[in-house]
């Protein structure tokens, strides 16, 4: 059954507005930060000084300083957050589970089931709702409207890391790590079938034509947008395989779109066809054996394990992992031990 929450996944690009200005031709000489106040939609000064300062405006392709005048014919390129949605979000006491935190970002692994943002049908319980209330209890930070900044986002029922923003100034320097995919993640999942040693997904990813809850691979760029996935293989179980995921783009269901497309849906998917025995025997047995992975794990077999990137204030890369959680780690211990006592039955 599909959940409606899909349908308010969006990709990580939607998060980042990007703009590109050729500065007219009668323009008089004029400071770029007042410049730009004119040009972008809700933005303050004090907004466009911060994406100054970190190097989110380009002129002509090389960094400026706020004082900068613009020319006639300049070229100017700007990558920034979009500003918090108005709609109200109210705080609710809910665990979260934070893996690292300082005064300009959060890192949490989040559980399977939970979803990251309000939306259609699902304005309580999500994890923006339980880092209000978290947020609210902090001291407040020059810069930190009490509010957290999402940097990206995992689906409903995918676990692990998410990098979430305090201040706007952090936000401003990770939208542009994220925009130029300069961030490193990795994700670990259990598809269907046999793949070749190491493998690159790409294509145009776009709602389906036929069912818009669900993203398709197109040849052209007018059906999505473009998309990378580098995939390689961990372990072989026979019907299914254990591999590692590396996004160069952040998509709508990327990964479970892209190993779809190439046969090998994630397993126990159920948006992408992966909730049924595509691979195997016959026999009765192997089917309930299946079943009761399915059980044990009623969500596709998917976990954001790292997540790195260049920290905004120490400007330093650091790294962050997640283990699998229970329900993976028992769907693995099953189809090892199924492929363990079958090898002699499957070719």
């Amino acid at each position: 059954m599909i959940n409606n929450t899909d349908l308010q996944d969006i990709e990580e690009q939607d998060f980042y507005e990007h703009l590109r200005v050729v500065v007219d031709k009668g323009q008089s000489l004029l400071r770029i930060d007042k410049f730009l106040m004119h040009r972008i939609e809700n933005a303050s000064r004090n907004r466009i000084q911060n994406a100054i300062e970190l190097g989110n405006v380009l002129v002509n392709d090389k960094a400026i300083k706020a004082s900068y005048k613009v020319k006639p014919l300049d070229v100017i390129s700007v990558v920034l957050p979009h500003p918090p949605r108005d709609t109200e979000v109210y705080p609710e006491n809910i665990p979260i589970n934070i893996v690292y935190e300082d005064d300009d970002v959060l890192i949490v692994n989040k559980e399977a089931g939970m979803v990251v943002h309000p939306g259609y049908n699902n304005y309580s319980g999500t994890l923006v709702n339980a880092l209000v209330y978290y947020f609210q209890q902090l001291p407040t930070l020059p810069g930190n409207d009490g509010r957290p900044g999402l940097v990206h986002r995992i689906d409903k029922d995918t676990s692990g890391l998410l990098l979430i923003s305090k201040n706007e100034r952090s936000m401003t320097y990770l939208a542009r790590q994220f925009y130029e995919h300069t961030i490193n993640r990795k994700y670990i999942a259990l598809v269907w079938g046999d793949l070749p040693e190491d493998g690159t997904i790409t294509g145009y990813i776009g709602r389906s034509i036929g069912d818009r809850r669900v993203m398709s691979i197109y040849d052209t760029e007018e059906k999505g947008k473009w998309s990378v996935t580098h995939y390689k293989v961990l372990e072989r179980m026979g019907y299914v395989t254990l591999i590692e995921c590396k996004l160069e783009t952040g998509r709508t269901h990327q990964i479970r779109a892209h190993m779809k497309h190439i046969g090998h849906p994630l397993f126990s998917d159920a948006v992408y066809g992966g909730d049924k025995i595509l691979k195997g025997t016959v026999f009765s047995k192997y089917k309930q054996f299946v079943e009761n992975c399915f059980e044990l794990m009623p969500r596709q077999a998917l976990h954001a394990q790292s997540l790195g990137f260049v920290h905004p204030s120490t400007k330093k890369s650091i790294y962050f992992e997640a283990a699998l959680p229970q329900d993976f780690e028992s769907v693995l211990k099953k189809w090892r031990g199924y492929t363990a006592t079958s090898a002699g039955q499957m070719g």
